[in-house]
């Protein structure tokens, strides 16, 4: 009887376990091995913070596509660089024609905050080292 629940415990473990590397691994599939995220997973998150339109989804998936692709043609010491903030000046130049005055206003706001996160971060890094 004990062998019986000693089994039984070990497949529950075990399903669990399996269970959430699915969940995991889901959440992995939305974000590259460096942590950026995939254009459906960005639109996903604009959607969700600028409220996008039906109509406005499929040009916003189509800008965020064309960045992720010309940011992969760069080298990897370009990525951080002149060129980087090129292309990011450019997809905010094409989204600014399609979110309304409202939705940009948000966009650039959220961009400002990531910004100062993110510098927040190295800042923090840097003083660990």
């Amino acid at each position: 009887m004990r062998t019986i629940k000693a089994g039984l415990i070990a497949a529950l473990a075990l399903g669990g376990l399996l269970a959430l590397t699915n969940v995991a691994g889901a959440q992995d599939a939305k974000q590259n091995r460096k942590g950026k995220m995939s254009p459906e997973a960005r639109l996903e998150q604009l959607t969700k913070d600028l409220e996008l339109t039906d109509a406005q989804k499929p040009k916003v998936k189509a800008v965020l596509e064309e960045t992720q692709k010309k940011r992969q043609e760069l080298d990897p010491s370009e990525r951080r660089g002149e060129k980087a903030r090129a292309l990011m000046e450019d997809e905010n130049k094409k989204l600014k024609e399609i979110l309304t005055p409202d939705q940009f206003a948000k966009w650039k706001k959220i961009q400002e905050e990531r910004a100062a996160k993110g510098k927040k971060k190295a800042d923090e890094k840097k003083d660990s080292q």
